[in-house]
């Protein structure tokens, strides 16, 4: 079968996230009728191994996830009218996202067990489950079963993207405090009654938001304010989950909820904070940590501001050793594909790989990679170039001939 005779059948198959069961046994069918090894880990992580034919040359590693964005509803293929894309029937998404790669290492395994006159150091194939909802798949590998050093993670949506850096990503938590509350009439005209809400805001004002590090055109750090909170009591969010018929917007019904005759005592803003250079990132937390200070000091005994932050995704960072990109590079110019070596300003399992090690103690050194053009990605809109995943996989397989070269 073809590259997109897998795809298709692999997207028929429904795998939302923790119910990836169907898809996986799908693919072992083929690893079955092809005489490959396969086995599911403790946590139904699919692996795939290759074992080496020629002495002296290394494993290269390919990952895809299996669960997609959706439900477990049907998925009724269809085409553009000019035939250039798969897409869905509108119902729900398509699942290109991480299909595609899995198509495309699925095919390459294929080939190696078709051709064993090719010589190679071993091919190992990750298939992890949950990576769109919580990464439970990818956290559960047992990582000294791998004898690589080299990952190609296949889960961009872009042809060509060849990306060796991604942003990390850590939660920055600030809370305003103040000594002295009250009634907003009765208490309204003592200037010491400071309210937490207008404190926070005139805060929020003064620190960094959006992008803070651009180089060569892509961002590297930036921070986000995701939300303040002030005057949601507990007893307003308590009335709210006690409804069985909750008005929407439900922000909307909370504010209504929420008193407006208090002097604000609390008042909380959340931020997201991703890069993929540590150096930044500290300089970022310490602009933040700075106007802090100074809230501090202005407002000394009459209130108090407090930062915490906290790591939820270490960053994965440029690799000093950029094999894996020169021979990508390369392998571009000899079947005329643009490549694009780049960071990326999101989270992927590359970041997971990116702090482990293999079966040896050595570091692995992760990539992520486009296998195919996906557009509209995570909606009932999406769709996937047909012709770029069959350039998606050329890509690849002559990554891991010039590799074992």
């Amino acid at each position: 079968m073809d590259i997109i005779s897998i795809f298709e059948e692999l997207v028929k198959i429904p795998s939302p996230s923790l119910g990836e069961y169907n898809v996986s046994q799908k693919i072992m069918e083929y690893t079955y009728n092809n005489g490959i090894n396969a086995y599911y880990d403790d946590y139904q992580n699919l692996i795939i191994k290759i074992p080496s034919n020629c002495e002296g040359k290394k494993p290269l590693l390919l990952s895809a996830h299996m669960d997609v964005v959706g439900n477990s509803s049907p998925i009724n293929i269809n085409y553009s009218d000019d035939k250039k894309y798969i897409k869905t029937d509108g119902t729900r998404t398509l699942g290109a996202d991480d299909k595609a790669g899995i198509a495309s290492a699925l095919n390459l395994a294929i080939y190696l067990a078709k051709n064993p006159q090719i010589k190679h150091g071993g091919l190992e194939i990750v298939f992890t489950r949950d990576e769109e909802t919580n990464m439970t798949g990818i956290n559960h590998v047992n990582f000294k079963d791998l004898e690589s050093e080299n990952v190609l993670v296949l889960d961009s949506d872009s042809l060509g993207n060849f990306e060796i850096a991604g942003a990390g990503y850590t939660k920055l938590d600030i809370e305003v405090t103040t000594k002295l509350g009250g009634h907003s009439g009765n208490d309204i005209q003592d200037k010491k009654r400071y309210n937490a809400a207008k404190l926070i805001a005139d805060l929020v004002s003064k620190l960094p938001n959006g992008v803070y590090k651009i180089e060569n055109g892509f961002t590297i750090t930036s921070c986000n304010l995701g939300s303040i909170i002030a005057g949601a009591t507990d007893i307003g969010i308590e009335r709210i989950l006690d409804q069985e018929n909750i008005e929407k917007p439900y922000s909307k019904t909370l504010i209504s909820l929420c008193a407006d005759n208090v002097i604000n005592t609390k008042a909380y803003a959340h931020y997201s904070l991703r890069s993929s250079n540590k150096k930044y990132e500290d300089e970022l937390i310490a602009k933040f940590n700075k106007q802090i200070e100074k809230f501090n000091k202005k407002y000394k005994d009459l209130a108090q501001a407090t930062l915490n932050s906290k790591i939820h995704m270490l960053p994965f960072e440029k690799s000093p050793n950029q094999e894996m990109a020169q021979i990508a590079k390369k392998v571009g110019k000899n079947i005329n594909l643009d490549v694009k070596i780049q960071s990326f300003h999101a989270g992927a399992e590359t970041h997971i790989y990116a702090n482990k090690t293999n079966k040896f103690d050595k570091k692995f050194k992760p990539v992520l990679v486009g296998v195919a053009n996906i557009e509209s990605m995570h909606s009932p809109n999406e769709k996937m170039e047909i012709e770029s995943l069959k350039k998606g996989y050329e890509f690849i397989k002559e990554i891991f001939i010039a590799y074992n070269s």
